[in-house]
């Protein structure tokens, strides 16, 4: 019988894949928020505005995050995405991120970023490509 950090290890791929389609998920809520207006988040920025902008990369960007498509690529674009949201509408208003509401998008930025490294994980069409 191995030890518990032996069948640990054996289950990351598959806890990367959990954590990529949960994040994924919650990102998609905020690029619906934006231009479907669900949940409604206040307003609902054109489609050609940088809001609007940041709402298909949320929305397109999440749903090939979830599949396991195209996922490093895609995650470093999101990333910078995060730490541009963060720098552009977050810092200014405080330097603290509890206080500028802008602990979400460095989470977002850094997972998406250690998805950049780590690859999908289980469960994604990258996995299957590769193997086909």
């Amino acid at each position: 019988m191995t030890n518990l950090s032996d069948r640990l290890t054996k289950l990351a791929p598959n806890f990367l894949a959990i954590l990529r389609v949960m994040t994924a998920l919650l990102f998609i809520s905020h690029g619906t928020g934006k231009l479907l207006g669900f949940p409604d988040l206040g307003f609902m920025p054109p489609v050609l505005s940088l809001a609007g902008v940041a709402g298909l990369l949320e929305i397109v960007g999440g749903v090939l995050i979830i599949l396991g498509l195209f996922t490093r690529p895609v995650a470093f674009i999101l990333s910078g995405e995060m730490a541009v949201a963060y720098f552009m509408a977050h810092a200014p208003q405080n330097f603290h991120p509890i206080l500028n509401n802008g602990e979400s998008a460095i989470l977002f930025c850094f997972i998406f970023l250690y998805l950049v490294f780590a690859g999908p994980g289980a469960w994604s069409m990258d996995g299957a490509r590769k193997r086909a």
